[in-house]
């Protein structure tokens, strides 16, 4: 999907820039949420994909399903994006904006995946060690996986560490496998 990403980028870095010259940087984050949702809709994909919708009909109904939610800039994004077939790029759009939106906040978000519920003190633990090691303010996202066994696993932009006990196994049967 590397072609969506390249058509998504001056999307995102335009509406970057208009989100922190309008200080609506929040505000921003929420619209193009609700239009990535709007997008990844099951029937709204049938009409993104069918001739018989013209870009006016299409970006009406992403108006319509949004009705008080957007602002002028946002109803001209969809617009534009409708009447050049790029709607389906929004999710990227919304996906880089966060991030250069991330970057500016000076935040890193952690995926974080846990064999069982992680109480409170060890959160915060872990968080403390991960703004030490990146410098950087961390906003974790926390999520539950038995099938790790025990453990856990964080993945903070393109890293990951494996501290899972199903990732130790899947390591040493590849080494016994060499």
């Amino acid at each position: 999907m590397a072609e969506a990403i390249t058509v998504a980028r001056p999307y995102a870095e335009a509406i970057f820039k208009l989100g922190v010259s309008g200080d609506s940087l929040a505000q921003w984050s929420k619209i193009l949420q609700l239009c990535a949702d709007i997008v990844e809709n099951d029937q709204i994909k049938l009409l993104i994909g069918n001739p018989i919708v013209s870009a006016d009909k299409l970006g009406s109904i992403f108006l319509e399903i949004g009705r008080g939610k957007f602002n002028e800039e946002a109803k001209n994004l969809i617009k534009i994006l409708a009447e050049n077939k790029r709607i389906l790029v929004l999710p990227q759009i919304s996906q880089l904006y966060e991030q250069l939106k991330a970057q500016h906040e000076g935040t890193l978000d952690a995926k974080i995946v846990s064999a069982f519920a992680l109480e409170g003190k060890q959160l915060r633990k872990l968080v403390e060690n991960l703004e030490l090691k990146f410098k950087r303010k961390i906003e974790p996202q926390v999520s539950i996986d038995p099938e790790l066994i025990g453990g856990i696993k964080v993945e903070v932009g393109d890293e990951i560490f494996d501290a899972s006990v199903r990732g130790k196994l899947e390591a040493m049967a590849i080494a016994l496998k060499s």
